[in-house]
């Protein structure tokens, strides 16, 4: 579990980075910074998607993925979470929201939200959190990461993939806020356990399937990549369910295989 706590660590080092920058940053930069941050995101995400193997596959996940998650409302139910860590965390905030929300009739909530009918989305602690989960947690690197600390001790990746994390955690905490940084609480339950499941999960993850979730993955990152950019209103989140549909497909390759042989 070391590795996941260097992760975390990192990720919360460039949090913090960033909400000092923030400070002292015109909004003129921000927005820039945010753009900035959403083509890296769009450009990661490009690579990482065209990793598949079967685009079949690809195309089925992402679609029955979308599906399941906008049934489930995934999205919503992480930004509600994201919510909650905002009114846990940052009372002060809760304090004045709620106070210029009684002078303004209840207007404040609706102006608080990202808002892409001007553009880019502005800074939201809810927001922030839900595509700073998704962007650490989607890729290769994690899943792969997790195995080799798990299983052969190996962190080499999980490091390097910490490095990357905690630059990247500094660009979206200038764009989007503190959020950003609470995003270490998905890291560590999702890698912790992927961790501490390696030894179980490891027979079953093949390359193929790397490869697979690397490409649904990257479809996830090239959303945000959307997002932040303020081309537009998607929500990344309900898309989610594709990386585990990924995961059956392939899984059920060998033995639609076999009855179709058979």
């Amino acid at each position: 579990m070391i590795a996941v706590f260097v992760n975390c660590a990192t990720v919360l080092a460039g949090s913090i980075i960033g909400l000092l920058f923030a400070k002292k940053i015109p909004q003129k930069i921000t927005d820039a910074i945010q753009l900035a941050c959403g083509l890296v995101s769009f450009i990661m995400g490009i690579q990482m998607a065209f990793k598949y193997q079967n685009v079949v596959y690809l195309a089925l996940a992402l679609i029955l993925g979308g599906i399941t998650g906008t049934l489930l409302d995934i999205d919503g139910k992480i930004l509600a979470f994201g919510k909650l860590l905002e009114k846990i965390f940052i009372k002060n905030k809760s304090k004045e929201q709620n106070s210029l929300s009684k002078d303004t009739g209840g207007q404040h909530e609706e102006q608080s939200a990202p808002s892409f009918e001007t553009g880019r989305p502005k800074k939201n602690f809810a927001y922030g959190f839900l595509n700073a989960s998704v962007l650490f947690c989607v890729g290769a690197m994690a899943i792969v990461g997790s195995f080799k600390a798990g299983i052969e001790h190996d962190y080499s990746i999980i490091f390097l993939k910490s490095i990357l994390d905690g630059f990247i955690a500094i660009g979206f905490t200038v764009a989007m806020g503190v959020g950003t940084a609470f995003s270490i609480i998905t890291i560590f339950l999702y890698q912790g356990c992927l961790t501490l499941l390696s030894v179980l999960i490891a027979p079953y993850v093949t390359e193929q399937m790397i490869a697979e979730l690397t490409g649904s993955g990257g479809a996830l990152i090239i959303l945000i990549g959307i997002n932040l950019m303020g081309i537009k209103k998607i929500k990344t989140a309900d898309y989610l369910p594709a990386v585990l549909f990924s995961v059956i497909f392939v899984l059920c390759e060998p033995v639609v295989k076999e009855i179709i042989s058979g």
